[in-house]
């Protein structure tokens, strides 16, 4: 099977030999390659208006032995993402209007996807599973530790007995030591994977807790300890990783979660409020 970096630097390597229609293929793979990988070349083909044919030729010219091990290569990138070096040696836009645009349409694009392809009975399950564990636990680390947190906070405002895991405050073990089957754990995982989320989803798993991953693929290592699923779509518009879809996906739960528990959890805002006044906590315009 190619390596990963091995399809990226044929691209790279080759790009200036390829005819028009190929530099069509080539730029769908790198800006679409979660979609290609399941494609056949037909299909691929026809979303582009490029003929089976050019995309086999396309594959023949990148040194592949046929499509099929063409599209082996391009799930393997799935597996693994890119580095942030081949990110940025595949961004060549510089204009900051064109990037701007470029990254909003991206943001757009993914949350259109998202609403196309996640699981509306695993999110109902989901939301029944928040309102039903005993306590939660919430893993996600490097860039995925703002979603964790901000899930946290939300989450720790409608019910007890929610903890967000921080690697780095103490061993993330010690903190979800004492998980049981009562007990929720969801992790939240995008490229390139922390292997340590993918460590405490599986210890958990060994404690029968159930377990939610939050993750941009089904084929993302963290599915494979998952209870339920939640897609939610971060294709990146070139180094930093989009996370604008699962950040709505989180506040789409949020929102759920919340209003099934509307009745009790309105003592606990209006108790809130009174504090928030209480202590000056937001700016209030003067009389």
């Amino acid at each position: 099977m190619a390596k990963t970096d091995d399809l990226i630097k044929r691209i790279q390597d080759n790009y200036t030999k390829l005819s028009k229609s190929q530099k069509i293929i080539a730029e769908y793979i790198i800006n679409h390659y979660d979609k290609a990988a399941f494609m056949t070349a037909a299909k691929l083909g026809a979303s582009i208006n490029v003929s089976e044919s050019t995309v086999v030729r396309f594959a023949n010219t990148l040194g592949y032995n046929g499509y099929p091990e063409l599209q082996n290569a391009l799930q393997e990138l799935i597996k693994n993402k890119l580095t942030t070096v081949q990110r940025l040696e595949m961004t060549e836009e510089t204009d900051e209007i064109a990037i701007l645009n470029n990254v909003l349409k991206a943001d757009i694009e993914n949350i259109k996807e998202t609403i196309n392809e996640i699981n509306k009975d695993d999110f109902r399950r989901v939301v029944s599973d928040i309102i039903n564990a005993t306590k939660i636990y919430i893993i996600g680390s490097r860039s995925s530790i703002v979603i964790a947190e901000y899930l946290g906070f939300y989450l720790n405002l409608i019910r007890e007995n929610v903890s967000v895991v921080k690697a780095g405050v103490s061993d993330v073990f010690e903190q979800i030591l004492r998980v049981s089957e009562n007990d929720l754990v969801i992790g939240i995982g995008f490229p390139r994977y922390s292997k340590r989320t993918l460590d405490v989803l599986k210890y958990a798993k060994s404690q029968n807790a159930k377990i939610v991953t939050i993750t941009d693929s089904l084929i993302s290592p963290l599915t494979s300890v998952a209870d339920e699923i939640l897609i939610a779509k971060s294709n990146m518009a070139s180094f930093v990783d989009s996370l604008v879809a699962p950040l709505s996906l989180v506040n789409a739960l949020v929102v759920a979660v919340g209003l099934k528990e509307k009745e009790k959890i309105t003592d606990t805002f209006e108790k809130l409020e009174s504090i928030w006044d209480e202590y000056g906590v937001y700016f209030s315009k003067p009389n």
